[in-house]
C-alpha cells in the first residue's frame, strides 16, 4: 500500500468547534455523491492557491457554518492515502472555541451541536473514532495515517505527542 503514486495530493483543514460540552457537527445528507453521505463530520475543506492552513481553516468554518473563529489550535495532521481512490489527502486537524456569528444553513448537511460524550456515538468514518479522543486532549498533538478500502478502514498508524 506505501508504494502507490495519486493523482494529486489535496490538502485539506478540518475543525472541531466548541461550545462549553458541545462541538459543532456537520451531518452530511444533502450532497449528491457525496463520498461522506451520512456520516457526522467536522468542518473544512480544501486549500484555495496561495492559502495557509490557517487562512483555509478560518475561511472555511466562515463558508460552512456562517461562524468567524478566532485563533484555531492546530492539533494534529492526518494523512488519508488513496482515500477517494486516486488522490492522497493531506488534512490540518485544527479546534476552535472563540467564535462569533450565527450559524446559517449548509448546503452539504445539517449543522448540530453535539455533546462531547455523544460524538463517538454517530456514524462517524472508522479512523475519526482513533483521533477524535486526542482532538479534545489539553497539550497533546497527532500523526497519522489512514488507509480506507471501499470506504472501510484497513490500516492505520496513529501517534500522539505530548507537548
Amino acid at each position: 500500500m506505501e508504494n502507490e503514486s495519486y493523482s494529486h495530493n489535496i490538502i485539506a483543514t478540518l475543525c472541531y468547534v466548541k461550545k462549553r460540552d458541545k462541538v459543532l457537527m456537520l451531518h452530511r445528507v444533502k450532497k449528491q455523491n457525496d463520498i461522506h453521505q451520512g456520516k457526522y463530520n467536522g468542518l473544512g475543506g480544501k486549500l484555495e492557491k496561495g492559502e495557509t492552513p490557517y487562512e483555509c481553516v478560518i475561511r472555511e468554518i466562515k463558508e460552512e457554518s456562517g461562524l468567524s473563529i478566532k485563533n484555531p489550535v492546530l492539533k494534529g495532521i492526518l494523512n488519508f492515502p488513496n482515500f477517494d481512490g486516486k488522490n492522497n489527502w493531506i488534512v490540518f486537524v485544527y479546534i476552535s472555541d472563540k467564535f462569533s456569528g450565527k450559524l446559517v444553513k449548509s448546503e452539504e448537511g445539517n449543522l448540530e451541536w453535539v455533546g462531547f460524550k455523544d460524538i463517538l456515538n454517530l456514524p462517524l468514518w472508522e479512523g475519526d473514532k482513533i483521533f477524535l479522543k486526542d482532538v479534545f486532549k489539553k497539550n497533546s498533538f497527532f500523526y497519522g495515517t489512514f488507509y480506507y478500502r471501499k470506504n472501510r478502514l484497513v490500516k492505520y498508524k496513529f501517534q500522539t505527542i505530548k507537548k
